[in-house]
């Protein structure tokens, strides 16, 4: 394969990956609905909603139905995966431009991989082994003598007790926790993105349930893969790709305000953990 032709193919991708999501022309033929008899042209049955496409029952259409039970057969889970894979940023940019019907829901895509993410684990854990999880009471030393921080330690042991038991037993609230707390930094340093001009904080919410839902992805893909917990790593900087396509901003101009937002999330993560340290300490005491 010659230099011009991988270039040619390179350009070829970067346009389909900012090329917005086209709806299916519709079709020209006229259609008799099989639930009421309405004649049409087009996709869909104006009368009751049935899709033109429905004909004789097949395997497809029974894993169709089934996905749809569980409520993941719709909006094209597998189109989302993909885009949040090859495009991440300009799915993004059509969620957020109106075009929710092509994409799967980020609250609900959310919930999903947490799931799928935890039983991973679980089952890596079950086939491979490994060092078990430390939920249980902290190693903590010995207090010291000051009644204050003797009560300030105290109270570190049960925040930490409380994070971990939280995070293990409500894994899909705890991270969309985190990515309210990430949120608050992300918005302060792409609010005046060039691609959406005045992006509001609930915009920016719903592009980093998006983000987390691609770092989900990752995660799970790696969970059986040597050096797992290394990759993970690799891949929360990843985030850097879809705010990049999705704010306009050049890859410098990412790299510094991620850098940025991530620094203000670990120093306001920190402030309300001592704080919530201090509180329960002094209540517990």
């Amino acid at each position: 394969m010659t230099k011009k032709n991988i270039q040619s193919q390179y350009a070829a991708f970067r346009a389909w990956q900012q090329r917005p999501y086209e709806v299916a022309p519709l079709a020209d033929e006229e259609h008799e609905c099989a639930t009421c008899g309405t004649r049409y042209q087009g996709n869909y049955c104006p009368r009751c909603g049935q899709s033109a496409r429905i004909g004789r029952y097949s395997a497809k259409t029974a894993l169709q139905e089934l996905l749809d039970q569980w409520g993941i057969g719709n909006r094209s889970l597998l189109r989302t995966i993909r885009d949040l894979i090859l495009r991440p940023g300009y799915l993004i940019r059509d969620y957020l431009a109106g075009r929710q019907r092509a994409y799967f829901p980020p609250f609900k895509l959310l919930f999903l991989l947490t799931t799928v993410s935890v039983a991973t684990a679980w089952l890596k854990s079950r086939l491979f082994g490994g060092a078990p999880v430390a939920t249980g009471a902290m190693n903590v030393p010995e207090p010291a003598v000051d009644g204050s921080a003797q009560a300030f330690e105290l109270g570190i042991r049960h925040v930490m007790e409380w994070f971990n038991r939280t995070q293990e037993l409500f894994p899909n609230i705890f991270s969309l926790a985190i990515t309210v707390l990430l949120t608050l930094g992300v918005y302060l340093f792409f609010r005046k993105a060039k691609a959406i001009p005045h992006l509001r904080f609930a915009e920016t919410f719903i592009a980093m349930v998006y983000i987390a839902n691609m770092t989900s992805l990752y995660d799970i893909v790696v969970q059986f893969l040597p050096l797992s917990s290394d990759l993970s790593m690799i891949s929360l900087c990843l985030i850097v790709i879809p705010l990049k396509q999705l704010s306009g901003f050049g890859w410098m101009s990412t790299i510094l305000r991620v850098a940025a937002a991530v620094v203000l999330d670990v120093v306001l993560f920190v402030l309300l953990f001592f704080l919530a340290a201090v509180v329960v300490g002094f209540i517990g005491a």
